[in-house]
């Protein structure tokens, strides 16, 4: 029997993990405990996200259409901000992802990812001005 309080090592796959989900977020990601963070790390971030084939900035546009389809406006900000953060877009190019997406998933979800855009476009720019 394993003793929960005992660090295991770190796998290659979960290390991998790890470094994707912070190149991802734009932060240091730390190991999490339980069944769901380790899926997460090991199979999402360690195995699809680094496949070939697709930029990360080409997953973050695929991802920000599906959480807008979802109506999932507060995780599609999540993403709005790494993406600003990492350089993938630009606040400009977050206006129009917005109007795009009115014709595909409907005006209110479009306006609302709008919205959110714009905050997190404005909160970009302010961290960017010499304080």
């Amino acid at each position: 029997m394993t003793d929960p309080d005992t660090p295991t090592p770190q796998s290659e796959e979960r290390r991998r993990g790890l470094e994707m989900m912070s190149q991802v977020y734009g932060w240091e990601m730390s190991d999490g405990p339980g069944l769901h963070f380790a899926h997460t790390a090991d199979q999402l971030f360690a195995q699809v996200w680094t496949r070939e084939g697709l930029s990360i900035r080409d997953r973050r546009l695929l991802l920000l259409g599906a959480l807008a389809a979802g109506g999932q406006v507060d995780v599609a900000e999540i993403q709005a901000g790494a993406a600003l953060g990492n350089g993938e877009l630009t606040p400009e190019q977050l206006e129009e992802i917005a109007l795009f997406l009115c014709y595909y998933v409907g005006w209110p979800i479009g306006t609302k990812m709008n919205m959110m855009f714009g905050e997190v476009s404005t909160k970009y720019r302010k961290s960017q001005q010499p304080s």
